[in-house]
């Protein structure tokens, strides 16, 4: 299953798909997810499901970002929908990790669309000012790709001043999900070792509006779990203590990714993991 293009958005199609997920990335890496949550999206296709990774440019109008995201899913959506499936209806799941989750909590806000439900992981809502250390954290992960590196420093010099501040701002962000966000069945992600991490406020906005449908897992891990790539151990023909230790740095290095990833197939459905 090869990654292709489709109206802006990277998407892998498996045949007969048992939903339709729309992957929103986090700042900074959201420019090519095909490549930094590339494990964890590949993984959700073996599984049967169809994925629209859509790119986007951080900037400090999250609003316009949520608004041209959807645009360009739905193109992808029609064209999949008539011409690659063809099946009477398929579900459509929104999965955002950091900035994307907020997104899709702004697009189920304030555009008309249609959710079976999102899956919101490591969800942040800081101020523009207090987005620049945390940033950082992202900026050292992307500095191996020159696009991630050109819209940081781009960015940054904005963030840093005292008069900006994201659209729409955090209070007003948590006052639109609390009156008018229409999801109604969603996952909260919260890694043990995030210090970014928002998922508390926004689980007490979200649990008056669904308190049945609303559900929180903690999961070892930290912000950029999510971003963790399946590392390759191929050993000698001689099995040696080095080869023990590559084996060993593996396992560690994809266990919390692999506890996402099957706590994320649990909740979509959860006759797969009986």
């Amino acid at each position: 299953m090869d990654w292709r293009d489709i109206a802006g958005n990277w998407v892998l199609t498996p045949s007969r798909p048992e939903a339709i997920l729309h992957f929103l990335g986090g700042a900074f890496v959201a420019t090519a997810p095909q490549l930094t949550y590339r494990t964890l999206l590949e993984s959700l296709a073996d599984e049967g499901y169809a994925v629209v990774a859509t790119p986007f440019v951080n900037t400090l109008d999250h609003r316009a970002i949520a608004r041209d995201v959807l645009r360009s899913f739905n193109r992808a959506y029609d064209y999949l929908e008539h011409r690659v499936f063809r099946q009477e209806y398929i579900p459509v799941y929104g999965i955002g990790h950091s900035m994307g989750s907020k997104l899709h909590l702004l697009i189920g806000s304030q555009f008309q669309q249609e959710r079976a439900g999102n899956i919101l992981i490591s969800f942040n809502n800081y101020s523009a000012r207090r987005a620049i250390p945390f940033a950082e954290q992202v900026y050292q992960f992307g500095s191996q790709f020159s696009q991630f590196t050109s819209q940081f420093l781009q960015l940054a010099p904005d963030l840093a001043r005292m008069d900006v501040e994201f659209t729409p701002s955090p209070e007003e962000t948590f006052r639109l999900i609390g009156e008018q966000y229409t999801v109604k069945r969603n996952l909260l992600v919260k890694f043990t070792n995030d210090d970014i991490d928002q998922t508390r406020p926004l689980h007490d906005v979200l649990m008056p509006r669904f308190p049945e449908l609303t559900t929180v897992q903690i999961l070892k891990g930290n912000h950029l779990t999510p971003l963790g790539q399946d590392i390759k151990w191929q050993a000698g023909s001689n099995f040696s203590p080095f080869d023990a230790i590559g084996q060993f740095v593996r396992q560690e290095a994809t266990r919390d990714l692999n506890q996402l990833r099957h706590t994320l197939k649990a909740w979509l459905n959860p006759l797969s993991v009986l």
